[in-house]
């Protein structure tokens, strides 16, 4: 499998993790060793589930979750006057949280790969406009990272 199809499974995984520890309130090394043990590599139904780069996936995971408050706020900016956060999906608050983290942290990805993966991710996940509104959101977290890497008071 090539290394960009190993990271594509591990950012599905990822926003799977992430939705998981949201809803059940359960521990970022917990959900990594769950998936780790249970998930990756592994056979269900007689079909072997996609690797997985590991390792990419538990730097999201934690690093999503150790940035979250500047993650939310960056993503809170390019909300709608008025949105909260805690409105949108819980799904679209986990792609969300991933891309964001990635375009912040992670210069050695592409914007549009990452901006890409997650608006196929979305794809998978929702059929109505939830695609459209990760790729605007995105696209403006995007456009803020790359500002702030280029102000030199930053």
């Amino acid at each position: 499998m090539s290394a960009h199809a190993s990271r594509s499974v591990a950012r599905l995984a990822a926003v799977q993790a992430l939705y998981q520890m949201e809803v059940s309130s359960i521990g970022v090394e917990h959900v990594i060793r769950e998936f780790s043990e249970h998930r990756f590599d592994r056979d269900v139904d007689g079909v072997t589930l996609a690797a997985a780069d590991e390792a990419f996936f538990g730097d999201l995971v934690r690093g999503v979750v150790g940035e979250q408050s500047r993650i939310d706020a960056a993503i809170v900016r390019r909300l709608a006057s008025g949105w909260r956060l805690e409105r949108l999906d819980a799904t679209v608050r986990a792609i969300l949280r991933a891309g964001a983290f990635e375009l912040a942290h992670r210069p050695d990805v592409p914007t549009e790969v990452v901006i890409d993966e997650y608006v196929e991710l979305a794809k998978s996940f929702f059929e109505g406009t939830e695609p459209g509104f990760v790729n605007g959101a995105l696209d403006g977290v995007a456009r803020d990272v790359r500002a702030a890497k280029d102000d030199p008071a930053g």
